[in-house]
């Protein structure tokens, strides 16, 4: 059973960046920070204080105890090798066919090269067929009757050139995932969600980001999953049951994407799972509650 004890928070100090320093949204390594862990009551949000700024931005940080995780796998995480016929629109939209299924592949701005070097090769060589390293995309939907949709952002393509790589760590349509097992409303079925891995540059970033980006930026990603016989039950959140309930627990697994169910199921698990959390980001619901009052007056 997940544990009782409440989540911490960590309270940072902001810092004021040099002239020429500029916001990185996407780290890609992990940063080592002296924080200051304080034990609190209230888990809905954080509030940190720009001084030259006389308004506050907030976000939630959430963190674990003394004994954290440690472990350099102890990150959240879902990523996987997926194989299909890839094809590019006229307009440069592209379409990865697995199975009978069609899934978008897209790209964010720091992996455009990636995107660029897997058309040429497919105009050079003719070959559709492609193995790619993914993150997965996942679409949920408030009504019931509206199943989720999955899309797939592109890292790489693999040529056979990388021999300790991830594409080479897992088989076709396998997945890292590392996350909290739990329910979600918009998700009939359980799943892991990916949240934002903490560092400081990205603290730094969604303090001066707008509201709209910064929301947008650390939305976590739910994967849902098929797990019997899981050791634990996934967390279901209930909004009259008070702050005494706990929270969902850390799991990492191996999965197996299912196109033709267009869900994941287990595989195995890559190491036990854990009542404490990696430190990781999450919008404060004042932050996405303005977001939606601002949306619905447009």
């Amino acid at each position: 059973m997940p544990s009782q004890n409440k989540p911490t928070f960590v309270k940072l100090k902001p810092r004021n960046p040099k002239p020429s320093e500029s916001p990185k949204p996407e780290p890609t390594t992990k940063t080592t920070l002296n924080t200051e862990v304080t034990e609190t009551t209230e888990v809905s949000k954080n509030t940190f204080t720009n001084t030259s700024n006389t308004t506050s931005q907030k976000s939630e940080t959430f963190t674990t105890p003394d004994d954290s995780l440690d472990d350099s796998t102890a990150i959240f995480q879902a990523i996987g090798v997926v194989t299909g016929e890839v094809h590019f629109a006229d307009d440069g939209q592209a379409t990865l066919t697995i199975g009978e299924k069609d899934y978008q592949l897209f790209y964010v701005p720091s992996k455009r090269k990636a995107f660029d070097a897997l058309r040429k090769e497919i105009t050079a060589t003719e070959k559709h067929q492609q193995r790619l390293v993914v993150y997965p995309k996942i679409t949920h939907f408030p009504k019931k009757d509206q199943h989720h949709q999955i899309a797939f952002q592109l890292l790489a393509f693999d040529k056979g050139e990388c021999p300790n790589g991830v594409s080479q760590q897992l088989k076709d349509n396998e997945f890292q995932l590392r996350g909290l097992w739990q329910f979600i409303p918009a998700c009939r079925v359980p799943c892991i969600s990916v949240m934002k891995n903490f560092s400081k540059e990205r603290l730094d970033y969604i303090k001066k980001a707008d509201l709209f980006k910064k929301v947008k930026f650390l939305k976590a990603s739910h994967i849902p999953i098929s797990w019997k016989d899981a050791p634990i039950k996934p967390f279901r959140f209930n909004p009259k049951a008070g702050k005494e309930q706990g929270h969902p627990a850390f799991v990492q697994i191996k999965a197996k994407f299912l196109p033709q169910r267009n869900t994941f199921t287990f595989i195995e698990q890559l190491a036990p799972s854990s009542e404490n959390l990696p430190k990781f980001l999450k919008a404060s619901k004042d932050d996405k509650t303005s977001l939606q009052k601002s949306q619905k007056s447009r």
